[in-house]
C-alpha cells in the first residue's frame, strides 16, 4: 500500500511538473526601421496545458525600467495582435506608421501556471520572457531627377542617396512593385540610374529606386502618360428589346478620373448622360466603363458610339459600332431548314413518280423474252422432227 501511495505521489508530482513547463520554440528578433514603415514580431511557445502569451513594452533600464502590456488596438490602432491555440501558443504583434518613441524593447511573455495572473505573487515567478529591440531611425535623404516624368517619349531617372551611413550592398529598380531585373546591380555607391528609352502606356506607373542598406531605403518617381483606352469589342450585336453592353477598358498611368460616353448622330457626338433615362446606364471604375442600353430599338439604337477616358494629361477615346437585329431573327435559320427539306422532299416525291412507269415497262420486257426463247426451241424440235421422218 505504501508502495502504491509513493507511486502515486510520483506521478502526480510528474504532471504538476509538465503542467508548469513552458517553452519558447521560436523567439522575436530584432530590428531596425525607418519612420513609417512596418514592424511585425513573432514568438511560439509549447506547454501543456497551452500557455497563453502577451506582448509588453520595456522603457528605461534597470532597475528603472517600467512595462507596459500592449493589447490589440493600442497606439491610436497602430498595434494589432493575432495569436493562436492549436497544437501550440502562437503570436504575432504588428506595428504600423513607426515612429521615433516606438523605439525600444518588445517582451513575448508566456505562461501556463493556474495563478500567472494573480497580483499577490511576484510575475518573474510565472511568466517565461524574450525580447527583442525595434530601433526607429529618420529616412535618409534621396534626392530624385526627375522628381516626375510626364507624357514624354523617353528618360533617364536617377536617386542620390545622401547624408547616409548605412553600409549599401547594391541596388535595384522596381516598376509598379516589380524588381526590373536589368536594373539589379551590387555597386555600392550611393548613386543608381535607369534609362526609359521609349515610354508609352504600359511603361507608365511608380518606378522606385532602392538601396540594399539595413534597412532597405527607396525613393518613388512618377512615370505619367496619356490614358490609353480601347473598346473591349469593336462590334457589338444585340437584339430588338433586349439589353446592349458595351465596354471600354484603359491601362497606363495615371488611370483615366473621368469616363464619357458619346452616340454619334448626323456626324455630330451626341453625349449620353447616366441617370437622365430608363434607357442609359452607365457603370465605371478608373479602368473599366460599361455602358448598358435597355430596350434596344432597330430605328434609334444602331450607330457607332465613343467612351472617352480623361486623367490629368488629355483624354483618349474609341469607338464601338452596335447592330441591333430583330427578335425575328433568329427564326430565320429555322425557317431556312424547313425549307430545304420541303424542297428536298418534293424533289423526292417528283423523281419517285417519274420512275414508276419505265419500271413497269421494263418489267414487262423481261417477262416476254423466256416466251420467245421457248418458241425457238419448239421450231429446232420440229426442223428435227422433219429430218428424221425423210
Amino acid at each position: 500500500m505504501k508502495l502504491l501511495w509513493a507511486v502515486s505521489a510520483l506521478l502526480l508530482s510528474c504532471w504538476r511538473a509538465n503542467a508548469s513547463t513552458a517553452g519558447f520554440i521560436k523567439s522575436p528578433l530584432s530590428q531596425m526601421k525607418l519612420i513609417d514603415d512596418s514592424a511585425e514580431l513573432h514568438c511560439e511557445v509549447i506547454g501543456n496545458p497551452i500557455p497563453e502569451v502577451q506582448w509588453w513594452f520595456v522603457e528605461g533600464e534597470e532597475p528603472n525600467e517600467t512595462f507596459t502590456q500592449l493589447f490589440d488596438g493600442a497606439r491610436d490602432d497602430r498595434v494589432h495582435i493575432n495569436a493562436t491555440y492549436i497544437a501550440h501558443a502562437t503570436s504575432t504583434i504588428h506595428l504600423t506608421s513607426l515612429a521615433l518613441n516606438d523605439s525600444g524593447t518588445y517582451e513575448c511573455r508566456a505562461s501556463n501556471d493556474p495563478d500567472r495572473n494573480e497580483l499577490k505573487k511576484t510575475p518573474k515567478i510565472k511568466w517565461i520572457r524574450s525580447q527583442a529591440n525595434i530601433i526607429v531611425i529618420e529616412t535618409p535623404n534621396i534626392i530624385t531627377d526627375p522628381s516626375e516624368v510626364s507624357n514624354q517619349t523617353s528618360a533617364v531617372l536617377s536617386c542620390n542617396l545622401t547624408e547616409s551611413s548605412l553600409p549599401i550592398k547594391g541596388s535595384h529598380w522596381t516598376h509598379n512593385g516589380k524588381v526590373i531585373d536589368e536594373s539589379k546591380s551590387t555597386n555600392t555607391a550611393p548613386f543608381t540610374t535607369l534609362h526609359l528609352e521609349k515610354i508609352t502606356h504600359s511603361s507608365g506607373g511608380k518606378y522606385e529606386c532602392v538601396f540594399l542598406t539595413e534597412p532597405q531605403v527607396k525613393q518613388t518617381i512618377e512615370v505619367k502618360t496619356l490614358p490609353h483606352v480601347a473598346a473591349y469589342k469593336h462590334s457589338e450585336h444585340g437584339n430588338e428589346r433586349d439589353k446592349g453592353v458595351m465596354v471600354c477598358v484603359s491601362h497606363g498611368y495615371p488611370l483615366p478620373t473621368d469616363w464619357t460616353w458619346f452616340k454619334e448622330e448626323d456626324g455630330t457626338q451626341r453625349p449620353i448622360i447616366n441617370g437622365t433615362s430608363e434607357k442609359y446606364e452607365i457603370k465605371s471604375t478608373p479602368n473599366k466603363t460599361i455602358l448598358t442600353i435597355n430596350d434596344l430599338s432597330i430605328e434609334s439604337d444602331i450607330g457607332d458610339y465613343f467612351c472617352s477616358g480623361t486623367n490629368d494629361l488629355g483624354t483618349a477615346t474609341d469607338k464601338i459600332h452596335l447592330r441591333v437585329r430583330s427578335r425575328l431573327a433568329a427564326l430565320w435559320p429555322f425557317l431556312g431548314i424547313v425549307a430545304e427539306v420541303i424542297i428536298l422532299v418534293t424533289i423526292i416525291f417528283i423523281y419517285e413518280k417519274r420512275r414508276k412507269p419505265d419500271e413497269i415497262n421494263d418489267d414487262d420486257d423481261s417477262g416476254s423474252a423466256p416466251l420467245k426463247s421457248n418458241s425457238n426451241a419448239n421450231h429446232k424440235d420440229k426442223n428435227v422432227r422433219q429430218r428424221n421422218s425423210n
